[in-house]
């Protein structure tokens, strides 16, 4: 019922973009709505492989300065604005995307996204009959509409964490990709410190160190200090001036608090607990070998319980983590009410945001919480890891 609901959810969103195309003569862009391009944030993916042809990123590094060249690409002198606030080296993964127009690159960015985390999805452990469930989760339209980069970090993290054990090297490299979204990685040392993955840590620095050289010799040695010093600044403002029209995508403790009317300090005070419960946890899981499934489960879940900065189409990651709890036989009835919320939860953030209602702030620590608790009462199994990529 939820997945047949979700694909008429995923169907409608494409329904309405091919409306809209068909309504609008704009040759290249065609907006919708709310004033962006459809596809919306993927106009900065398309924007950034183009610039991997003309010097790099660095000059958008000032949003002034990327606002004027998007108005100038795209002739559109009243775009809603956007923000380039990615690291540079995301431009070695996305720059084929800049070589066709962008109607044509947004398409071939959903479909081989969405390929290739669902067949990520199914080689981590997901049996094949779940993997409509995994195609058509609310965090995949959202992913859509938005035009993020969702199934590719999904599939990163997917795939490191399910490499961990035996390919340890393969699952280094992941993660040192993984830096591309810096949120998904605040916990990982952790984790592997504890688990005594010194394979993974190794191989996860020297790809981030060769990335990160590479980089500097591309587009030259200082972009890195302009990064830091005019993106992550910009990024810390943006958290608090989205307002109500960017907070109920934020699945953040600090925004959902920001959300029902509290102040700042405050609000920091909340995303502080909740990230030391998160830390909490992950250490007391990872301190010894527990369920490899439930551990999992919970550090996706930490993990965005710790970011002050994860979103919704981030949540992609959850369809994974949802699947493969629905295939266990100790599930109960609650275990999947609380996974069936957590997967409809990206879509129901939009709703129930504009409602000032924060719904990742409660859902997502209840689901924690109820991780933590099956991982106790099991503590003393040794379970086989059930989430290894195929040969």
């Amino acid at each position: 019922m939820f997945a047949a609901l979700a694909a008429a959810i995923l169907f409608a969103i494409v329904a309405w973009d091919f409306k809209l195309a068909a309504a609008q003569s704009f040759p290249d862009f065609i907006l919708d709505p709310g004033g962006f391009p459809v596809g919306r944030d993927f106009l900065n993916t398309w924007m950034g492989g183009r610039s991997a042809f003309a010097g790099g990123p660095a000059a958008w590094f000032d949003s002034d300065v990327y606002r004027a060249a998007v108005a100038t690409v795209t002739g559109i002198r009243d775009l809603a604005p956007l923000y380039w606030s990615y690291p540079p080296h995301l431009l070695f993964f996305i720059w084929p995307f800049g070589l066709l127009p962008f109607l044509p690159s947004y398409v071939v960015w959903c479909v081989a996204g969405l390929g290739l985390y669902v067949w990520t999805a199914v080689a981590a452990g997901v049996d094949r009959r779940y993997w409509l469930f995994l195609a058509v989760a609310p965090a995949v339209a959202v992913n859509v509409f938005l035009g993020q980069n969702g199934f590719l970090t999904a599939a990163l993290l997917i795939g490191g964490l399910a490499n961990i054990d035996r390919r340890p090297i393969i699952a280094g490299i992941l993660f040192g990709i993984l830096t591309i979204k810096p949120q998904f990685g605040l916990l990982l040392p952790v984790m592997l410190l504890l688990a005594g993955h010194w394979r993974v840590i190794a191989s996860a620095l020297v790809t981030t160190l060769l990335l990160v050289a590479a980089t500097a010799v591309m587009f030259g040695p200082d972009i890195w200090m302009q990064y830091l010093h005019k993106v992550v600044p910009q990024q810390h403002e943006l958290i608090n001036v989205a307002g109500i029209k960017g907070w109920p995508i934020v699945a953040s403790a600090f925004v959902n608090a920001r959300l029902i009317g509290l102040p700042d300090g405050w609000a920091w005070v909340i995303q502080g607990a909740a990230s030391a419960s998160a830390f909490g946890a992950v250490v007391w899981t990872f301190w010894h070998r527990r369920d490899p499934v439930l551990s999992q489960a919970l550090y996706v879940t930490a993990t965005f319980v710790f970011s002050p900065w994860i979103l919704n189409y981030d949540m992609v990651v959850f369809g994974w983590v949802v699947a493969l709890l629905r295939q266990r036989a100790d599930e109960t009835p609650v275990d999947h009410a609380l996974s069936l919320a957590i997967w409809m939860l990206p879509v129901l953030m939009f709703p129930l945001g504009f409602a000032h209602i924060p719904a990742a702030l409660f859902l997502l620590p209840l689901f924690g919480a109820r991780l933590l608790w099956r991982l106790a009462r099991g503590a003393s199994e040794q379970a086989p890891s059930a989430v290894l990529l195929a040969s």
